[in-house]
């Protein structure tokens, strides 16, 4: 039995992210938006790095492959199981990237083996972020860049309003969500510093799929992020942040 098989959901969520009720989440008018709101987030905190090797860490859900290879980055996926390279073949396929299974604590590369090592929909979904966030730093040589809900944002309400999420959204899941400060902290003391934080989204993202990608939630989106309050209380967010340059 492989070591993703022994796990729990909650240890290994990158094999649901590849699943095909996962991807259904993204098939309609709203889930193609927030895929284009997040594409949009990772190529602004990504500005700036020089292309070179990417780690993609649980991206069986192939979600990031097609926007970093356009930017120029050679990607290879990571997962915690076989399933999800077989997911991201026949979901998405997605043939022209390598990818390599192993566990999300103990990833199967050697110090400094990748340029930018990133990850979508995982941080907020593992027992042991803090774990989580030093194995990517370990193996990242240039930058680290990580996808969290933040609490300072409508996120804060998520607890309360999860049976109403459920009701609404039908397959939806659990998920932590953080201070910018406590993951701006971690990064520190691996070494990291931060570069650059960009939110994607004002409103709750179950409105959009409940109104069904209304255009009128977009223009409202458009709206809040000119005048600058998707900055201010925008979730989730992409976190980047660079090795810090020895003495």
């Amino acid at each position: 039995m492989s070591s993703a098989v022994r796990m729990s959901e909650r240890e290994a969520p990158d094999i649901e992210t590849s699943s095909a009720d996962y991807a259904r989440r993204f098939a309609g008018t709203a889930g193609r938006y927030l895929l284009e709101e997040q594409t949009r987030a990772v190529k602004a905190a990504l500005r700036g790095l020089s292309c070179g090797s990417a780690l993609d860490v649980g991206g069986g859900h192939g979600q990031l492959v097609d926007p970093l290879t356009r930017l120029g980055w050679s990607v290879t996926v990571h997962g915690s199981d076989d399933v999800c390279a077989r997911n991201l073949r026949e979901l998405h396929g997605k043939r022209a990237c390598t990818f390599v299974r192993g566990d999300i604590y103990a990833l199967p590369f050697a110090d400094r083996s990748f340029d930018l090592v990133i990850a979508v929909r995982l941080l907020a979904h593992v027992t042991d972020w803090r774990r989580l966030l030093a194995e990517m730093c370990r193996v990242a040589r240039m930058a680290v860049a990580v996808e969290y809900p933040s609490k300072a944002a409508l996120n804060a309400l998520g607890p309360a309003l999860f049976r109403l999420k459920i009701l609404l959204e039908g397959n939806t899941r659990t998920y932590a969500s953080f201070w910018p400060k406590e993951l701006t902290a971690q990064m520190r003391s691996l070494g990291f510093v931060p570069m650059a934080e960009v939110k994607e989204l004002c409103l709750p993202f179950v409105l959009h799929r409940v109104l069904k990608g209304s255009p009128s939630l977009r223009v409202a989106e458009s709206a809040m992020r000119a005048i600058g309050l998707t900055k201010l209380i925008g979730s989730p967010v992409i976190l980047r942040g660079n090795r810090q340059a020895q003495d």
